[in-house]
């Protein structure tokens, strides 16, 4: 990979641990340790995106090469490069957990490609002396889903981290995937990954923590300096700055989620951002049935932290922690909470226009909140699939009748059974007010549905379709994971020949372990 141009400002700037053996600890005073991979036995290329090779300045021919293939399963270390682990502390559930770190990913290196910096890494190659008590592996099953979402999302528009290759590392892992105390051993795998970086909210609140507050100070400096630079001013002034677009672009990335019904399953602070992308691919879904309260993630089921509704409540909550994490570089607290403030009042308003927009209306009065509100009251009346609501609401005229639009939009109840009485009076009683809405806009159908269909996806990773590729792919078939990898370059395109997945959750799938809830296990 002759064009890689090798830039290591992480490990070049910033203070690393001293110890050099791969032992599980406490590492203070520090922002990373140094660590090669766990050599794989007998790697295999599954996939690899050639969008993203380019990118980082990778040929399309170097992706079939044997070094393609042992650098990013891990097997070789490239030359200039020492790779590391992060050094990162976190609240996970809402609760401090202390030292975190990355477990059970290895950053390779830093490149420079077309005046864009990216930081490549390596999910499952093993251990770290951040892992705590797990092997630093991960499954095919889990990298499955991490690869093809981070492009999915990509594709979608939403601010995300990118995949660059798929390999199977030839050796066995052994996962509890329920937790049920019967673990069971499955294929292992490794996901390169790609990102401007992946310093999370959870590396300030560490330094804060500790009272490393020379290391904090350097941190964040380190970051204006290259994630930021049109930041100016007085040091206070900078670091008010900093955590403004922080706020900022993370509230861009939630909206994105809320748009097409992501719900990440893990929003801890050291999964979120300070480039404001979608991170760390977990026990992730997509919203089908249009439930706010819904969560895909098992050890999330009771409390429901994390569910689809309550996500930019968190990402708010998660904004707190890092605004007290950098406060003691300011020391005072009036500008940090008027950004805190202000990151609601926005967000309520960006909702507002972004829901709008999904309806096929870009203008905006007062009596919109009642038609939002009282169409994600109606949406929860029968189990209802978000994606095909949605996308077939482009499809409805001015002219149409109530009875004419309901009629547009059925495919997309579950139990068409219960397309009735008084569920289908709510729905006549809504567009009957929808349809009134469209007459004042200026639009013509046509031009409203080619607005619609540009920011309503027809074709998301539904769970379901993921766990088939990963069933798949169990058996030494990818062919799925590369119909998928195609299909959802073009979210919003028609693709007729992919029409099959353009439909509602099979019955199978309501119950199916990988379909409606997921574990941590991966």
């Amino acid at each position: 990979m002759k064009n890689l141009k090798i830039n290591n400002r992480f490990t070049a700037e910033l203070p690393a641990d001293p110890e050099l053996t791969n032992e599980i600890r406490q590492v203070k005073n520090t922002l990373f340790s140094y660590v090669n991979p766990t050599k794989p036995s007998n790697p295999k290329l599954i996939h690899a995106s050639e969008e993203v090779a380019a990118l980082v300045g990778i040929s399309k021919d170097e992706i079939q090469s044997e070094e393609f293939l042992n650098v990013f399963s891990g097997k070789e270390i490239l030359d200039q490069t020492q790779p590391y682990a992060m050094c990162y502390a976190g609240h996970q559930f809402g609760n401090w957990a202390g030292q975190l770190g990355d477990g059970r990913a290895i950053n390779l290196t830093e490149v420079e490609n077309n005046k864009q910096r990216f930081t490549l890494q390596l999910k499952g190659a093993g251990k770290t002396p951040y892992s705590r008590t797990a092997d630093g592996l991960a499954v095919l099953r889990s990298s499955i889903r991490e690869y093809l979402c981070a492009e999915a999302m990509h594709y979608l528009g939403v601010p995300t981290t990118r995949s660059l290759s798929l390999i199977l590392s030839g050796d066995q892992v052994l996962r509890d995937i329920l937790y049920n105390g019967n673990p069971a051993y499955e294929k292992g795998a490794v996901v390169c990954r790609v990102a401007p970086s992946f310093i999370r909210f959870g590396s300030f609140e560490m330094l804060a923590a500790r009272n490393e507050l020379k290391n904090l100070k350097q941190f964040v400096e380190y970051n204006i300096k290259h994630y930021f630079p049109e930041i100016t001013g007085e040091p206070k002034e900078q670091y008010l700055q900093f955590f403004q677009k922080i706020a900022d672009s993370t509230r861009e990335m939630i909206l994105h989620w809320q748009r097409v019904g992501f719900v990440h399953g893990v929003m801890n602070t050291d999964n979120m951002s300070v480039h404001g992308i979608t991170i760390d691919y977990g026990p992730y879904g997509w919203l089908e049935n249009y439930d706010p309260n819904w969560t895909p993630n098992t050890t999330d089921s009771q409390n429901r932290r994390y569910r689809f509704g309550n996500q930019p409540q968190v990402a708010h909550w998660n904004l707190y922690q890092l605004a007290n994490a950098i406060y003691p570089l300011i020391n005072e607290t009036e500008q940090l909470e008027k950004i805190l403030e202000s990151f609601m009042d926005n967000f309520i308003s960006d909702y507002k226009i972004m829901f709008l927009s999904k309806l096929g209306i870009f203008t905006s009065t007062e009596t919109d909140n009642d038609l939002i509100d009282n169409l994600e009251a109606v949406l929860q009346l029968a189990e209802t699939d978000m994606t095909i609501f949605f996308r077939n609401l482009s499809t409805v005229k001015k002219s149409d009748s109530a009875d004419e639009a309901v009629k547009k939009i059925e495919f997309a109840f579950y139990k068409i059974e219960e397309f009735s009485g008084e569920i289908l009076e709510a729905w006549k009683k809504w567009f009957t007010v929808y349809l009134e809405r469209l007459s004042v806009e200026e639009l013509s159908d046509e031009e409203r549905s080619e607005k619609m269909n540009a920011i309503n996806p027809k074709y998301v990773l539904r769970n379901y379709m993921a766990q088939l590729a990963i069933d798949a792919a169990d058996k030494d078939d990818y062919s799925l994971i590369n119909e998928f990898y195609t299909l959802l370059q073009k979210p919003y395109d028609e693709q007729p020949e992919y029409e099959k997945w353009f439909a509602k959750r099979p019955d199978w799938a309501r119950s199916k372990v990988g379909c409606s809830m997921l574990s941590c296990s991966s």
